[in-house]
């Protein structure tokens, strides 16, 4: 396939992500603007809004300028004055990871995986600029030069992603680019990029254990709390359209509510405004954004929550153990090397959780709630401590097995593998006396 056809599809794909995701927010909007407003409002502003929603899914800041009426409904403190949203709606950034994720397979199976990932962070980053020109409004103005730029690298990720999985399934791809960083990477020494390797799949895998327990979770305290969620949300009041567009919220805000439970285990818990905070040892809660699935907050601190600091270490350490790059290079690598594996795999898996926890946090409104969410630097290091710790001993315990192995199967080898002893007599000797005796059953028989 050309790589001009390559590139036309990426980016074809790239336009259908962002299509998507706007519809995401479009459709609600515009069941309001059929029902609640009974076509009457300016269409255009619907629309703004919900590029606005699908900019600050992606991390895009947006300022808001709200006029005196409106600020004294808001009644919260600083309404008055502009203020930002800048918390990542991580639903709509999901939807475009996933495109991006099945872009970059797509693009490696063809053999060209760079020309379909920079086609589609290119496609992407110009339609998000395009968005915030668009909705660019004296109410709400989005940072254009985030728009351009964010969005992008969220679709880059999922086709790095994307292009990792694929080599991982069927190799590395033969185009020029790719084949240039193969031999780079081939040049280095081998306990050098297995330990890369090791080091990147234990603490992915780690940080991919934390996010899934922080999920399942996150899931039981929605049952168990689901009496005042529903209660919360009659109290709102905000019949079915408004029901519609809260519920589209939510689901919207549920990724950034994983990010904020894996938070919590962790230690370092999150912020719901300035001066709040949401952990396992203290709970200080002040007024919250109106979202009914904030019913399922603790409502204290957990007094064994610190108990749930031992699961990264147990990650870690079982990810050590399973991911294994053969006994004989276990054997054969120095002590520091699986140091460094161990080691290295704390600080992925403190990048991973600290990156999320940067895109799950940040401003919902004025004042107070200009600090919304998880601070990344304090995840990121308690996530590196504890994975790294495990990884270290878990990796460790695989090199002593390994070796513990080798010598037990040892001698197993030298007996399996000996050479007869010589007794002096040459082996056509043998051959001749097992034909005449061969020959001698045969005459007797007879």
């Amino acid at each position: 396939m050309r790589r001009t056809t390559i590139a036309l599809l990426a980016a074809l794909e790239a336009t259908v992500a962002v299509l998507v995701g706007l519809g995401f927010a479009l459709v609600p909007l515009m069941l309001l603007w059929a029902v609640h407003f009974g076509l009457a409002a300016p269409v255009d502003a619907f629309f703004r809004a919900a590029a606005d929603a699908w900019l600050i899914g992606h991390g895009v800041d947006v300022v808001v300028h709200l006029d005196a009426a409106t600020a004294a409904t808001v009644g919260v403190a600083g309404a008055d004055a502009p203020f930002t949203i800048g918390i990542a709606l991580l639903g709509f950034a999901l939807v475009t990871f996933v495109f991006g994720l099945r872009i970059g397979r797509r693009a490696t199976a063809t053999g060209t995986p760079i020309v379909g990932a920079v086609s589609a962070v290119l496609v992407t980053g110009l339609l998000g600029a395009a968005l915030a020109v668009l909705a660019s409004a004296p109410v709400a103005e989005p940072v254009v030069w985030q728009a351009a730029v964010l969005p992008g690298l969220v679709m880059g990720g999922g086709v790095l992603a994307g292009v990792m999985v694929a080599f991982g399934r069927s190799g590395w791809a033969t185009d020029a680019a790719t084949s240039a960083v193969r031999d780079r990477l081939d040049t280095l020494p081998f306990v050098a990029w297995a330990g890369i390797r090791s080091a990147i799949r234990i603490g992915v895998g780690s940080a991919v254990g934390v996010v899934g327990v922080a999920a399942a979770l996150l899931a039981v305290r929605i049952v168990i709390d689901h009496p005042t969620i529903i209660g919360l949300s009659q109290a709102l009041g905000a019949g079915v359209d408004g029901g519609i567009a809260i519920t589209l919220i939510e689901l919207a805000l549920l990724p950034n509510l994983v990010v904020w439970a894996a938070s919590w285990m962790l230690g370092p818990g999150f912020a719901l405004g300035a001066g709040t905070i949401v952990s396992p040892s203290v709970t200080l809660i002040g007024p919250v954004p109106g979202l009914p699935i904030l019913g399922a907050l603790p409502a204290e601190g957990a007094p064994l929550g610190v108990l749930w600091l031992a699961l990264p270490v147990l990650l870690g350490f079982g990810g050590a153990v399973l991911v294994g790059r053969g006994k004989r290079e276990r054997d054969r690598e120095p002590w520091w090397a699986t140091l460094s594996v161990g080691a290295g795999a704390g600080v992925v898996a403190g990048l991973v959780l600290g990156a999320l926890a940067w895109g799950a946090g940040g401003a919902v409104g004025p004042g107070n709630l200009a600090e919304v969410g998880p601070d990344p630097l304090l995840v990121g290091g308690v996530a590196a401590a504890s994975v790294g710790v495990g990884a270290i001993a878990g990796a460790f315990a695989a090199r002593a097995r390994s070796r513990q192995g080798d010598d037990d199967e040892a001698p197993r080898r030298d007996d399996r593998w000996s050479e007869p002893a010589d007794d002096g007599r040459d082996s056509s000797d043998d051959v001749e006396t097992v034909e005449l005796e061969g020959l001698t059953r045969g005459s007797r028989g007879r």
